[in-house]
């Protein structure tokens, strides 16, 4: 991030307004800057962006955890930096006629999910997918299996509804 032009690097979390009455009124009272956020930047370290006004911004944080919607930081300077996330689209997998005849597909759907890096999130009978590639090669690779009753749909969660997906990554 240092060879991009930023004009605010906000690097301390000062917590989520939603969750802390002190920190909303402190918002409240000052001249704050926005950003509004896509859904894949929430688990990133480094994170530039532009303001709702145009000016850019990095935001540096651990990777271990995920941003969400109202999460306020501090810039160098004492600027407050306000985080909005954008909607969330997500791809729902659901097996609506279970057939154990399928179940070699099945566990090879798993290991395409996996080895694509497709970040997934399994909650009871539904896998929800991130969509973070096109979603017509997706669905396309995922109906390729030709799995008997494998349902596709979407859905689209606000930005306090948002999902934390699992991925892994290869050393």
């Amino acid at each position: 991030m240092n060879d991009l032009p930023v004009t605010h690097l906000a690097e301390t979390y000062l917590g989520n307004q939603l969750q802390d009455p002190a920190l909303a009124a402190q918002l409240a009272q000052a001249a704050y800057l926005e950003v509004m956020l896509d859904p894949a930047d929430r688990v990133k370290g480094r994170i530039y962006a532009q303001t709702t006004t145009g000016e850019p911004v990095g935001i540096t944080k651990d990777r271990h955890w995920s941003l969400a919607e109202g999460d306020v930081f501090q810039t160098r300077a004492g600027q407050l930096v306000l985080v909005h996330l954008q909607a969330q689209t997500v791809m729902v997998l659901r097996i609506t006629q279970p057939a154990p005849e399928s179940a070699l597909s099945l566990i090879h759907l798993g290991h395409t999910l996996g080895n694509h890096h497709w970040p997934i999130l399994i909650d009871q009978d539904k896998i929800y997918v991130q969509l973070s590639g096109d979603r017509t090669v997706i669905e396309n690779t995922l109906q390729g299996f030709q799995i008997p009753g494998l349902d596709i749909s979407y859905e689209v969660r606000s930005p306090t509804q948002h999902l934390s997906f699992s991925s892994h990554q290869h050393p």
